[in-house]
């Protein structure tokens, strides 16, 4: 359960007047606190108020305050059973105190999810968030438990009915997770061919990273970059051919392209191309240069992985 997290948690746009549209502000901005402090009060004194409680629901999971999400969740699907999006939220909120809390008391919890999950489905046949949720549900739960292939490729053809590119991103997570790498391969390509959004071409570059193919890797982004013109794509190219040690010119090139064009539009740190410049120093034995690119991403941020990587390099 990853991905289908991410979409309960959108605010909701346009809901009117205050205190929907200051509170609905907040949540934009990422104001979380601000938002459950003046929506709590307010659906307190109004219990009745369904948009008040989707959103302090929204407020609190944005806070990973997963029980009081659900809490709210809980109030929709009572107030309103057949809207397939409060299952669905409600199912997320669960889902997500699911993976918070030890193995064995999720299981007691589980099933609600599910059954949250299915609920949704069977209201909305064209809700694609729900479906998205059970592929990987029906995946990643144990056999004992509930979790089948079957199921999980049952919603995937469901997915591809409604939207081909998500169907064959199911497909290809499907057989990622039951470790068919070429056949992953295979969809996630048909979802380029199809859509060529950057998520199908960064799912087919993780494929082939896990999967120890760093040229694959790169001739991908590539792919990708000459569609969407990210510069992203740089710190990408870098990053692979600097874990992987292999075309470091073409690495060391995008990394400095990628810090020459950099805004934070683009995601990765600084401080991580730094890393990433360090280490291909390190490769070519240029022990100097190394420790400079090293001590800048430690000057920027302060983190573990770049301590280590500077004591690897001291030694060389």
């Amino acid at each position: 359960m990853r991905s289908f997290l991410f979409f309960f948690l959108f605010p909701l746009l346009c809901l009117g007047q205050s205190p929907y549209h200051e509170a609905e502000q907040f949540i934009a901005k990422k104001n979380f606190a601000k938002a459950e402090n003046l929506l709590s009060p307010f659906v307190t004194k109004n219990p009745k108020d369904l948009k008040a409680i989707e959103l302090l629901g929204d407020a609190y999971g944005h806070q990973k305050k997963w029980d009081d999400a659900a809490k709210e969740y809980k109030k929709l699907v009572a107030a309103k059973p057949n809207m397939a999006n409060y299952h669905y939220k409600y199912g997320g909120a669960l889902g997500m105190k699911a993976l918070s809390i030890s193995k064995i008391r999720a299981l007691g919890i589980i099933g609600d999810v599910k059954s949250s999950f299915v609920k949704a489905a069977e209201l909305d046949p064209k809700h694609i968030d729900t479906r998205w949720a059970l592929v990987e549900l029906y995946m990643q739960l144990p056999g004992i438990i509930g979790g089948s292939k079957k199921k999980s490729f049952k919603y995937a053809n469901e997915l591809e009915a409604l939207s081909k590119v998500d169907g064959y991103l199911a497909k290809g997570y499907i057989y990622e997770y039951d470790d068919e790498p070429e056949l992953a391969e295979k969809y996630y390509k048909l979802a380029i061919n199809v859509g060529g959004s950057i998520t199908c071409y960064d799912k087919l570059t993780k494929l082939y990273e896990d999967e120890k193919e760093p040229e694959k890797a790169i001739e991908n982004i590539e792919a990708s970059g000459d569609k969407h013109k990210r510069n992203a794509m740089h710190y990408q190219i870098g990053k692979v051919c600097a874990e992987y040690n292999l075309q470091l010119d073409k690495g060391e090139h995008c990394l400095k392209e990628y810090l020459l064009n950099y805004s934070a539009k683009d995601g990765v740190p600084k401080s991580w191309a730094y890393y990433r410049l360090a280490q291909i120093y390190k490769h070519r034995k240029n022990k100097k240069e190394a420790l400079v690119w090293i001590d800048k991403a430690i000057s920027d941020k302060d983190l573990k992985p770049f301590r280590k990587e500077k004591e690897i390099i001291e030694n060389l």
